[in-house]
């Protein structure tokens, strides 16, 4: 019987259909035979990224198919009433057209990865949640969550489908609008497009039901800092593996790279799954271009069990 319980991610909704795995080539499978190698009898330490929940039918935007993107920064939000405004009414159009998007046969595989004892714990910089719908337990959501909202004034956190709710509450008409204008285009994270400013400009942001102070996504932006106790539990487990595992990440952002260099810098082996290449390449002991579900779930069943810390 499927445990699952269901997404509730905002990233874990998708635009795109779910991508059905291919076995690995014979070359990939001759890279994963020395993968196996290099890991056996180490209890791994895994970062995943956004290469991962492609096969759930969410785009990874640093792929090398990815187009252009300038997300909002933290500064950006905080700073401007009408950033707010146009953040949460292009959210608010993008968030009732998606679909939930269902854990992959990668997410799978690292869930029986952990319950057979050989990861360390696993550092996601993935906001979709789809780790935890999979099973995973002892995870890290590195950038944060999608599925909540967090008052910046009283820190109390709502889910994302409340927020739904009230903004529907306080703009009855506006998704109707929006779609009437016929200027509206939806973006795979719950983005929209909109060329109305008339329309936006209308719409009214919902405010903590607490203290009243402003609602941003629980989730890291650009220009914010990963929070320290995320950073310091992260570090511990790769502290306490024999080697570290990255799985879909470009390592374009210094929050997941800074777990390489640690890796590498205690001598430990670093192992890179990644279509296209990342800025960890030169610190990899092997590194394998593959797509990365399937190669998880190789490793998943090949990768002989460790002796109890």
């Amino acid at each position: 019987m499927d445990q699952r319980r269901a997404g509730t991610g905002l990233t874990g909704f998708a635009s795109l259909p779910p991508v059905p795995g291919t076995a690995p080539s014979e070359a990939e499978l001759s890279v994963l035979a020395d993968i196996r190698d290099v890991l056996s009898g180490l209890r791994l330490a895994l970062l995943t990224g956004a290469g991962l929940s492609t096969d759930s039918g969410i785009p990874d935007y640093r792929g090398p198919d990815s187009p252009p993107r300038s997300p909002m920064t933290y500064q950006e939000f905080v700073g401007d009433a009408r950033n707010r405004q146009r953040y949460w009414a292009r959210n608010h159009i993008g968030w009732s057209h998606l679909r939930r998007a269902d854990p992959n046969a990668g997410h799978a595989a690292v869930v029986v990865l952990e319950r057979r004892g050989l990861l360390t714990g696993l550092i996601t910089q993935n906001v979709d949640r789809l780790h935890e719908d999979a099973g995973s337990v002892n995870v890290v959501d590195l950038h944060g969550r999608f599925d909540q909202v967090i008052c910046l004034g009283c820190r109390r956190t709502y889910s994302r489908q409340l927020l739904a709710g009230l903004l529907e509450e306080l703009n009855p008409a506006f998704l109707a609008r929006a779609m009437e204008s016929g200027m509206v285009e939806i973006a795979p994270d719950a983005d929209a497009t909109v060329d109305d400013s008339e329309l936006i400009g209308s719409f009214v942001v919902a405010q903590c039901p607490a203290c009243g102070g402003v609602l941003k996504p629980d989730f890291v932006y650009f220009g914010e800092n990963v929070p320290k106790e995320r950073v310091e539990r992260a570090y511990s487990m790769v502290d306490e593996a024999g080697a570290l595992l990255v799985a879909g990440s470009s390592l374009s952002v210094m929050s997941g790279l800074r777990f390489v260099r640690h890796a590498a810098k205690q001598g430990k082996p670093v192992v890179i799954i990644n279509r296209g290449k990342t800025r960890g390449d030169d610190l990899a002991t092997i590194k394998l271009a593959a797509g990365v579900s399937e190669a998880l779930a190789w490793l998943a069943a090949e990768l002989p069990s460790v002796s109890p810390p």
